[in-house]
């Protein structure tokens, strides 16, 4: 559709998965998979797969990111010897 429109879309989601994997701390990481996830639902809505689109947003960037960071605060930060 809006070709414009998806190559920042994808140059957002090259960055987000970049910084994503090298970031050093696990919150961080896991807010960044969640950005991921949302700016991939938008180029599905943009490419006009709307239900796709729908989906991903609500299960991808919304329970899994939920679900990430309850584990995430779970878990402690230190290292047993």
């Amino acid at each position: 559709m809006f070709w414009e429109l998806e190559l920042v879309l994808f140059v957002f989601l090259a960055l987000a998965a970049i910084l994503a994997i090298e970031a050093k701390d696990l919150l961080v990481s896991v807010v960044l998979m969640t950005a991921f996830s949302f700016i991939t639902a938008l180029l599905y809505i943009s490419m006009g797969a709307v239900d796709v689109g729908f989906t991903e947003a609500v299960v991808g960037a919304g329970v899994t990111g939920i679900l990430f960071v309850l584990v995430l605060f779970k878990t402690s930060r230190e290292t047993k010897d």
